[in-house]
């Protein structure tokens, strides 16, 4: 599944298209994908205008003058792709080429702002992406974002928010910084990077890097840093060129052959001075890479 970084490189490949723009015609070959539309789907986009593009974690979120907001969420092997009268592009990077063939075309959004006018196409071969709208004045309390925790990229999360989200939590660090009730957005690839670059094991317990009084420790500072830096680097990339992800231009990411722990299993650890080598282990079933050496 794309992780915060290659959603936001996407949202950032439509918003030139989508801001602003009026939805004029909308084509939904197909009654479900992972759920079913929501009800008269076409007709409450058709005729509305898109006031704001954003992203909560790892939806999309177009906010319309209706009152209403299109909630998108890209599953296993969803992408967008544009269409203009001159060329056509893929927003967002993906490893394993995504499909365009129309085939998967399962939503078409036909969209005019000022004198352009362009098709996005939603191309999704396995189905495991969902769309939904809801009213804006309610999206923070729907049923996809209720619950969820802060956002990675903003200066919210620093070392004293982890020490107070973590305090007293005897889940693996790692586990804990994946619930998405604690920080929206953060996924396993960058998960295990911040982690490596923070020189923190993903099996320690998450209370270790806190103070009981709430306040921030030198760790908590440090992983704040490193997990707000490699999501900052890895958005300015394009993503992480993992799985299926691509840009809306078509070009793939680079960000991959940065990585220092995750899918280095066996491979010397980079950090100057270590002798370490890089581990896999398995965390409620997902594959952590991390240097036993130092990561402590």
């Amino acid at each position: 599944m794309p992780e915060l970084p290659e959603v936001e490189t996407v949202r950032r490949g439509l918003e030139p298209i989508m801001l602003g723009a009026t939805i004029t015609k909308v084509a939904q070959n197909r009654p479900d994908l992972r759920f079913p539309f929501p009800d008269r789907f076409v007709e409450r986009l058709e005729g509305a205008s898109i006031n704001h593009m954003g992203r909560r974690a790892k939806y999309l979120v177009a906010e319309l003058d209706t009152g209403e907001a299109l909630v998108m969420h890209l599953g296993m092997s969803g992408s967008f792709r544009i269409e203009l009268e001159e060329a056509a592009s893929l927003p967002g990077m993906f490893h394993h080429p995504r499909s365009e063939a129309k085939a998967h075309d399962h939503v078409v959004f036909g969209v005019k702002g000022g004198t352009a006018s362009a098709q996005v196409i939603y191309n999704d071969p396995r189905r495991f992406g969902f769309m939904d709208i809801v009213k804006t004045s309610e999206l923070a309390s729907c049923k996809h974002f209720a619950g969820m925790g802060i956002e990675p990229t903003g200066n919210e999360l620093n070392g004293d928010t982890i020490s107070r989200l973590f305090a007293g939590k005897s889940t693996p660090l790692k586990a804990a910084l994946l619930d998405q009730r604690l920080i929206a957005g953060l996924g396993n690839i960058y998960v295990c990077e911040a982690l490596w670059r923070a020189g923190l094991s993903p099996r320690r317990k998450a209370s270790t890097i806190t103070r009981k009084n709430g306040m921030a420790t030198e760790r908590s500072e440090a992983l704040s840093l490193h997990i707000r830096d490699v999501i900052a680097e890895a958005i300015e990339a394009g993503g992480s060129s993992l799985r299926d992800h691509r840009q809306t231009n078509g070009d793939l990411g680079y960000f991959q052959h940065r990585f220092s722990a995750y899918d280095r299993e066996g491979e010397a650890c980079s950090k100057k001075g270590c002798s370490g080598i890089i581990n896999r282990i398995v965390q409620s079933g997902r594959s952590t890479f991390y240097c036993p050496k130092c990561q402590r």
